[in-house]
């Protein structure tokens, strides 16, 4: 359970507080309307020191909940004035506001925090629960769609099954590629700067190929892979050094050893947990270079 605890929140702080500000984004949205508005070895489990949350506004196309009643308002409110990390505080918030109101309109701003609130808090299931619920209710949420995508390829590990393994691949991949699809196609929201609405869209973006690359990785297709994780790290602005790793892992894989050595340089160029593995893999991909041919570009 540490081990999973330890990879969720490491991990996939890429999301960060994307997911917590859905509560404020759907919030404003029913203010709005209330004024009048209508087969290959794992990679190791290792994690990113990779802590920034992101100061960016979810996406999707879909629009936000009716006005209710003011004491359920309030009671979402104050669900919602709980910060992200009081990660306990939060769950216990969320959890007594759906009890309270099994029904509520404001079930999806519910919903994708405490997602998150669920992998910062180590339990996986849980996140994939409520995450899954979200995108069930609000198909075109593209950050929650690239959160799963990334956390599920993420969470594989030496002892899950393979039934599970095949299962958790199978859902990473469709949930990524449906943010890749959705992404580009959200229109920028009236509260957003286009700076703001870009940094969004390559958050989501980032997390999306990572979860696909993965899944690629995971499957023996470095090929495929290195595409997608050269994307996630050309889109996102602070990458992930995750993707550095697996990116030099799918270039080595393919026996492009001086793109595997770049990628596993810039992995062990950052300080945290990445950075004695890539250092390791980048000395002992240097060996195999020489004696072994690279592969054309």
């Amino acid at each position: 359970m540490r081990r999973t605890r330890n990879l969720c929140l490491k991990t996939l702080t890429t999301a960060g507080l994307l997911l917590g500000a859905c509560g404020a984004l759907l919030a404003q949205g029913s203010q709005s309307s209330q004024s009048g508005q209508g087969g290959q070895s794992q990679p190791p489990a290792q994690s990113p020191d990779k802590s920034k949350t992101p100061d960016v506004t979810p996406l999707t196309l879909d629009s936000a909940p009716p006005p209710v009643n003011a004491e359920e308002d309030a009671a979402f409110k104050a669900f919602q004035a709980v910060p992200m990390n009081d990660t306990k505080q939060k769950i216990q918030t969320g959890e007594a506001f759906l009890q309270k109101y099994p029904e509520t309109r404001y079930k999806s701003a519910v919903y994708a925090p405490l997602a998150f609130a669920y992998l910062q808090d180590g339990q996986v299931p849980k996140m994939q629960e409520y995450g899954e619920k979200e995108v069930a209710l609000v198909p075109n949420d593209v950050s929650t769609l690239a959160l799963l995508g990334q956390t599920l390829a993420r969470s594989i590990h030496s002892g899950t099954s393979q039934t599970e393994a095949t299962q958790l691949l199978e859902k990473a991949e469709k949930y990524s590629k449906r943010a890749i699809e959705i992404t580009p196609t959200i229109p920028k929201p009236e509260n957003l700067t286009d700076e703001a609405f870009a940094a969004a869209k390559n958050q989501n973006l980032a997390m999306a190929h990572s979860g696909l690359g993965l899944v690629y990785i995971r499957r023996g297709k470095n090929a495929e892979a290195a595409t997608e994780l050269n994307e996630a790290v050309k889109v996102d602005p602070n990458p992930d050094p995750v993707n550095y790793y697996l990116l030099g892992m799918a270039d080595k894989g393919t026996s492009h050893f001086d793109d595997a050595i770049a990628a596993f340089n810039k992995c062990g160029a950052m300080s945290g947990p990445m950075q004695a593995a890539c250092k390791t893999q980048a000395d002992e991909t240097k060996k195999k270079s020489s004696t072994e041919l690279s592969a054309p570009k």
